[in-house]
């Protein structure tokens, strides 16, 4: 008799929690309800209320609003209408035929919104971590109120440190406009640790005054933490504003480095006064974009490695450019400085309508491989990203590969041999013919190399060397003719000196005033940074 009994029992059991969880998945009529009245308020109200279930019926029910799929009947019940014109009830849980009296919902711009934000909501439940991560911060740009229930359980679901912390700080936000004082308190406390911008001007706006001369946050402890947290925000704006204007600064003075390396060995150490090296810059980004359309075409599956073969292509492109021109013009005008200045002006424009008669006048998009596409952030909301990451490792690499070929290789002695006395190294066996061509040729692919950085960091065009060619020549004169270390160093000083003054005077009078400053400088300090030694200053 006991086990039957037993098994009764267990029958029993198992239907009541059956009907447990039917009776838990089914959602409650009266919430179901105000989405078929009139009144605006009590429909936003329930579009909350039903996200706050998150579960499967509430999302079911926000994306059928979202796409005019609910429907209502005279009756009061709410359904869910699919194409085949079968209905479910998410009161019920029975799905069947529509009823033909049943009239869809009208949703207005600011139910949708309702909707809109319910849904980011629902994300924060997701078992993916990158949607959680990314609906935690996109509530924290615009947090409701009427979100702290869904906030509240996706906090204690949530077990990412990272998530955790952004949550929290989307319910204090939410709280900002809480009825109850010491909830405003609290959440402008727990904002005093914030990276978001965005919350200054309401927490500004708790300072501000009516015309009447009242505060418009009535309660004197809300306002004491809006002060303290408002000066926490202000000092963290002022580290990332600082930050920033010292990475885009490093950043372009990478980009001047390498515009202006090629430069500093023609014009340095050979005294060419080369007006056609932006143009070799170009080359070399266009040496890049044919590279990716020779990818795109042939090779699409690793498309993301036609960098690697844009380097080398682009420094042997505009290498045997620049051997051409020296070997065809420039050797013909050594020792006169204003001929060569002349001649090679007219070979950039030559240069130019030549790319422009083969690529078209318009600019071309180079795209930024996948892996150096995005960027990290840092310090909150400073975002580094990847593509000039890479570029300032790029240049320093290149500066050290320049470095071993001018003083650990035989070309390198040569060069320098000739630099410091070309009759002596003539004498001595030297082909200073062969090593000016070779030079120059150096000195031209390093621009190639530049011009695959350029081309990474936007569009390419006929005239992407133009904007680089006089801030070039600015590097290698304050750095020292012939000085590899005073070029660095000029780089990323005038690169900083840039990024630091373009807010104070504009990018126009920032240009000026660095002019203005080199033209001073070269008048007291005529050999630059650092004066070359023995018989090379000669």
């Amino acid at each position: 008799m006991k086990p039957a009994i037993q098994f009764l029992r267990g029958l029993l059991a198992t239907w009541l929690c059956v009907h447990a969880l039917a009776a838990s998945a089914a959602i409650d009529p009266a919430l179901l309800k105000p989405l078929g009245g009139d009144d605006p308020d009590a429909r936003i109200d329930a579009v909350n209320q039903i996200a706050a279930l998150a579960n499967d019926d509430a999302l079911k029910i926000l994306n059928a609003l979202n796409s005019d799929a609910l429907y209502v009947t005279p009756a009061g019940d709410v359904l869910i209408v699919d194409e085949a014109g079968q209905a479910f009830n998410p009161a019920t849980d029975k799905s069947g035929p529509a009823p033909d009296d049943a009239e869809g919902i009208t949703v207005n711009n600011r139910l949708r919104g309702a909707v809109d934000g319910a849904l980011s909501g629902l994300k924060l439940l997701s078992p993916q971590r990158e949607q959680r991560l990314a609906a935690a911060n996109e509530l924290l740009k615009n947090a409701d109120p009427a979100q702290i229930p869904l906030i509240v359980k996706a906090l204690a679901k949530e077990s990412d440190a990272q998530i955790k912390d952004v949550l929290q700080q989307v319910q204090a936000t939410a709280n900002l406009h809480s009825p109850d004082p010491a909830a405003r308190r609290a959440a402008v406390k727990t904002l005093a640790d914030t990276t978001n911008a965005s919350l200054k001007p309401a927490l500004e706006n708790m300072l501000a005054k009516h015309p009447d001369g009242s505060y418009v946050e009535p309660d004197e402890g809300v306002r004491v933490e809006a002060v303290r947290t408002l000066a926490a925000l202000d000092r963290h704006l002022a580290i990332v504003d600082f930050a920033g204007k010292l990475f885009y600064g490093v950043s372009l003075g990478s980009v001047l480095l390498l515009a202006a390396l090629g430069l500093a060995i023609t014009f340095g150490l050979m005294g060419i006064i080369n007006m056609a090296h932006g143009e070799l810059l170009m080359i070399g980004a266009y040496t890049t974009y044919v590279c990716q359309l020779v990818f795109r075409k042939f090779f699409p599956g690793a498309i993301d490695a036609y960098l690697v073969v844009a380097l080398p292509a682009a420094f042997i492109v505009a290498a045997a450019v620049g051997i051409a021109l020296e070997r065809l013009v420039i050797r013909w005008l050594y020792g006169r400085p204003l001929e060569t200045l002349l001649c090679t002006w007219g070979i950039s424009l030559m240069l130019m309508q030549g790319v422009r008669s083969i690529f078209g006048a318009q600019n071309v998009e180079v795209a930024n491989p996948s892996w150096m596409s995005g960027g990290v952030t840092v310090l909150g909301s400073l975002v580094l990203s990847y593509n000039r990451i890479v570029i300032v490792f790029f240049a320093l690499f290149v500066v050290f590969a320049v470095w071993l070929i001018l003083n650990k290789t035989r070309l390198g002695l040569f060069v320098r041999a000739v630099t410091q006395n070309r009759r002596m190294a003539d004498c001595v066996g030297v082909s200073t013919g062969k090593i000016d061509m070779m030079t120059f040729g150096l000195g031209c692919g390093i621009a190639g190399l530049g011009g695959v950085a350029l081309s990474q960091l936007g569009n390419v065009g006929p005239d992407l060397g133009q904007g680089y060619i006089v801030d070039s020549f600015m590097v290698v004169v304050l750095g020292g003719v012939g000085q590899l270390a005073g070029t660095v160093i000029a780089a990323f000083g005038l690169g900083e000196v840039n990024k630091f003054l373009e807010p104070m005077a504009g990018a126009v009078l920032a240009k000026i005033a660095i002019l203005v400053f080199i033209i001073v400088f070269i008048q007291k300090r005529p050999q630059g940074l650092f004066a070359l030694k023995g018989r090379s200053v000669e």
